[in-house]
């Protein structure tokens, strides 16, 4: 949640940070771009140090090393500045969106794994809309720079639980890979190898590799797309979307995420996702220069199938497959951050060339294409092959 959380959290602060650094507001929403980028990416490069080192210590600069960049966020004076910190903190938080399958999976039997990933995936999913939604009251009434204090501090609160709760999840099956160390309570606090195994260039790439298998990918690129166009292209056009129509402010904007939350909560489907970008798209089109709630049913209708399909899809790929279950949520975070990066280049462009409606509708299509239709096709396979055995 935290990731989430901390790239969408400086949202409502684009037109504020746009006027401090003489860009535009389109140039301010990279910031969150190029976040989400980073997000799908690094996990890979961190993989093989917490399958060498374990999860503990990875966790622990991770959380740590974030919180000096959000605290160099809140003095920036610069665009591009402000880039590096963002790029920075992306590439010090991201390992716990690739661990977190893993974590779930060796800790829990597995009659409780599906309810477990489902909080998982839950705070994932939430962490986007309630950083813009806490975040715009702390920038409406502080100013921009506090929404980067309280990154920062949330951080070291983090940390500090880390260090006093925390402790190592991973431990390797082959006894001859473990390497003796000396017990006590200050153990876990010595940075150490737990594998023997080495570090090549191979353990760099080896967790995209889950990728062959059917029941992986095609969930991961279904759940990805669904998850892009209910949530990401939701939230990211919110400030434009709704601040130039409606001429809302910070605090404003950020109320409006309470409907992804809400949605985000109650569950639903694939027919939900799409029944939510169509009544957002039309009733926005709709709408008056005077703000109504109908387009946020949309957006609260979109979160509801949004979030029941990651939950089963999810489950789906790691119970398939348990044991490369750190690389399916690996994977996952690149397919899917790597889509969600490239939404806000073609967005704007395609809204205002299509309108709300037609744009929901194309992205529905895009759904039933890309995600509902490959998921029937792999159900189907499964019964044949079922009926096959």
């Amino acid at each position: 949640m935290g990731a989430s959380f901390m790239a969408a959290g400086i949202i409502p602060v684009y037109e504020a940070m746009a006027e401090e650094y003489g860009v535009t507001v389109d140039a301010a929403t990279y910031l969150t771009a190029t976040q989400i980028l980073i997000l799908g990416v690094a996990p890979v490069f961190w993989k093989p140090f917490t399958t060498i080192y374990g999860r503990y210590p990875i966790l622990l600069f991770s959380v740590f090393g974030c919180m000096v960049c959000n605290l160099g966020g809140a003095f920036c004076s610069s665009y591009g500045a402000q880039m590096v910190t963002r790029v920075f903190a992306a590439i010090c938080v991201c390992p716990p969106l690739g661990v977190g399958t893993g974590v779930i999976t060796d800790l829990c039997e597995p009659h409780e794994r599906a309810q477990k990933l489902g909080w998982w995936a839950l705070l994932l999913t939430m962490g986007t809309p309630a950083g813009p939604l806490i975040m715009g009251f702390v920038s409406g009434n502080l100013g921009w720079h506090w929404v980067f204090y309280i990154l920062a501090l949330l951080n070291f609160v983090q940390f500090m639980l880390y260090v006093l709760l925390g402790d190592e999840t991973i431990y390797p099956a082959d006894r001859s890979l473990r390497i003796k160390n000396g017990g006590g309570f200050f153990a876990k606090y010595r940075f150490r190898r737990l594998n023997a195994c080495p570090l090549t260039k191979y353990s760099f790439v080896e967790p995209l590799f889950a990728s062959k298998y059917p029941r992986i990918i095609i969930p991961i690129f279904a759940q990805s797309i669904v998850f892009c166009y209910a949530n990401i292209a939701i939230i990211v056009e919110m400030p434009s979307v709704f601040g130039q129509k409606f001429g809302l402010n910070a605090q404003q904007i950020g109320l409006q995420f309470l409907a992804v939350i809400i949605g985000s909560l109650m569950e639903n489907s694939f027919a939900t996702a799409m029944a939510g970008l169509l009544t957002w798209g039309f009733q926005l089109d709709n709408a008056s220069s005077t703000w109504n709630v109908t387009p946020l049913i949309g957006v609260a209708i979109a979160s509801f199938g949004n979030q029941i399909v990651m939950t089963i899809l999810i489950s789906f790929s790691v119970d398939s497959h348990p044991e490369p279950a750190t690389d399916v949520g690996i994977c996952l975070s690149v397919y899917r951050q790597l889509y969600g990066f490239v939404l806000p280049f073609y967005l704007p462009a395609m809204f205002k060339a299509l309108d709300f409606a037609k744009a929901a509708g194309v992205m529905c299509v895009l759904i039933v294409v890309a995600a509902l239709i490959p998921i029937i096709a792999i159900h189907v396979a499964a019964s044949h092959h079922r009926a096959a055995a």
